[in-house]
């Protein structure tokens, strides 16, 4: 009898928890919807903030989807790729970032039953992957191109994109006044590709209106030294030296030992070293510079130095600024005052010194290179301030993205609508089970205007029978008609401009499929227990470093203590 037994295979290792089949499916099915229903309040221009505070006091109140997701803190192994997703959208497009997350929740939420009653994960991912496909041909059929408009008509429409982002934010109420600031700074940089050339300054006071944009750079007062109010704070076509190198006296770094066998030998040395630094300063003197910028230290001798010579000098000038006005005024930043040729200098048609609320900012306007530009942001409380950051950061994106790709489709859940209609109509079209998964995925994406009549407090079931109304008109017209947020009706998103950049939607559906397809590919979790090393030192630690192998550092398991 014994000898008929199979003998018992341990694979892994002891303390290991398995979960596999069905139920594992199901459960991390539940844990993204429950992800999904943290951000799905926020989306929209009635969306809701979150106000979310760490273990170390630090407050955030944002409803950007990236943000939110970034600062929960998410154990769930599956859950964390809805995590990654938002960050891949909040990268590549800049917006949609909570789209993404609920139409990932939505495709899942949409497999359950199927998977509940016993469906294989490859039938439903084989089909969403069709669905996806589908839906994105359909997106550039419908998508509206900018492109060959003149520059005016087309700052127009793309601060209809930014407006279109910024209304659901908290800034939405100025969403006018910040959209044509987007533009304007995004057209600046022209193809300048780096984001990092438009610098976003925060100065609490004031109110929002105070904000402004400069076509340059503009950064706060750097440390200085006596003899800097003595300085003029104001030039016009100012040559522009920018360095990376101390100018001020500095004590020896190295264990330098000088022997002297005449007390008057002292004085030739620290002669000597006065005579370096007073070398470096005529050099800059003589390049022609008034406006001279470094990354490291500018001394007190210096900054009297310059003073006395009607020279404007700043000292530890963040490196990100300093590039910046590099790019801007055409200057290079140099590593040694040597042989400096005219080729180095930059130039701006204006720089001054401004007051703005209770910081000096020290502004180059007017550059010629034009590469750059620098929105001041003005508000009450510092949260906001930030918040008002993560928006124009949202709206630069998509600007910039919109300028790159330029076609554009109908916001407010209309393109969500038109994909969902057209999806169904083919459903229709294909025999076998795939037509119910492709029904489920174009039932998803109605969660888009679902929600956001939901955020709004409308009625999402009345809105969406409209809406669905409209859009099955065989003429086609309907198609750009979406919710209106002010009615709580349906309008033609189009005509209204609420409008946002094609590769947005296209983005958003491609990552939340994927990511969908992604859970639902996953039949087990393995978690691993912590290896007996760890636990060894752990135990170690808890007895003092008394424990086998642990607290005496070189001292292995094998090791004999002497």
């Amino acid at each position: 009898m014994a000898s008929m037994l199979q003998p018992q295979i341990i694979l892994l290792k002891e303390g290991t928890d398995t979960s596999q089949g069905k139920a594992q499916l199901v459960s991390n099915i539940n844990a993204c919807t429950a992800v999904a229903d943290v951000v799905r309040t926020t989306l929209g221009p009635r969306g809701m903030d979150k106000l979310i505070h760490d273990d170390k006091g630090n407050v955030t109140i944002s409803n950007d989807g990236a943000t939110i997701m970034k600062l929960l803190d998410i154990v769930h192994p599956a859950a964390k790729i809805l995590v990654d997703i938002a960050k891949s959208q909040d990268s590549e497009v800049g917006d949609g970032t909570t789209t993404v997350v609920l139409l990932a929740g939505e495709f899942l939420k949409e497999a359950k039953p199927f998977v509940e009653d016993g469906v294989h994960p490859q039938n439903l991912i084989r089909s969403y992957r069709t669905a996806c496909n589908l839906a994105i041909v359909k997106i550039k059929e419908l998508a509206v191109s900018i492109e060959g408009k003149s520059l005016e008509e087309k700052k127009s429409l793309l601060a209809k994109c930014a407006a279109t982002t910024l209304s659901s934010k908290l800034i939405g109420g100025e969403k006018e006044f910040f959209a044509s600031m987007v533009v304007d700074a995004v057209i600046a940089i022209g193809s300048e590709d780096r984001l990092n050339m438009i610098g976003i300054k925060k100065v609490p006071g004031g109110n929002m209106r105070d904000s402004f944009l400069v076509n340059g750079v503009a950064f706060k007062k750097t440390f200085s030294y006596a003899g800097f109010e003595q300085q003029p704070k104001k030039f016009t076509n100012p040559r522009i030296l920018l360095l990376n190198i101390e100018l001020e006296l500095k004590s020896e770094k190295e264990n330098a030992e000088i022997r002297l066998s005449d007390p008057s030998q002292y004085q030739s040395i620290v002669d000597a070293e006065w005579n370096i630094i007073y070398d470096k300063l005529d050099k800059c003197v003589k390049s022609g510079a008034k406006v001279v910028l470094s990354r490291l230290a500018i001394g007190d001798l210096a900054t009297q130095y310059f003073a006395d010579r009607d020279i404007f000098c700043a000292g530890r000038v963040a490196e990100e600024d300093l590039n910046r006005v590099a790019a801007a005024t055409g200057g290079t930043i140099q590593t040694s005052v040597n042989n400096i040729i005219d080729e180095v200098l930059g130039t701006c048609e204006v720089f001054e010194e401004k007051q703005v609320g209770n910081e000096r900012f020290n502004i180059f306007s007017g550059c010629p290179s034009g590469r750059t530009a620098t929105i001041v942001l003005r508000g009450g409380a510092d949260q906001f301030i930030e918040e008002a950051e993560r928006s124009l950061h949202d709206a630069i994106m998509i600007v910039r993205r919109a300028l790159k790709n330029s076609t554009v489709v109908a916001g407010g859940g209309a393109i969500d609508m038109e994909i969902s209609r057209y999806l169904r109509q083919h459903a229709r079209t294909i025999a076998g089970k795939s037509q119910l998964f492709i029904n489920s995925y174009a039932k998803a994406l109605e969660v888009i205007p679902r929600q956001l009549c939901d955020n709004a407090g409308f009625d999402a079931t009345d809105v969406l029978n409209k809406l669905r109304h409209k859009h099955a008109l065989p003429s086609g017209e309907g198609a750009p008609y979406g919710v209106d947020i002010n009615t709580g009706g349906i309008a033609d998103s189009f005509a209204n401009f609420v409008w946002e950049p094609s590769v947005v939607k296209i983005n958003a559906i491609n990552a939340a499929t994927e990511a969908a397809c992604l859970i639902l590919s996953v039949d087990e979790t393995v978690k691993n227990p912590k290896s007996e090393s760890a636990q060894g030192e752990a135990a170690a630690s808890a007895m003092g470093g008394r424990g086998r192998g642990g607290g005496f550092p070189g001292r292995g398991r094998g090791m004999r203590r002497r």
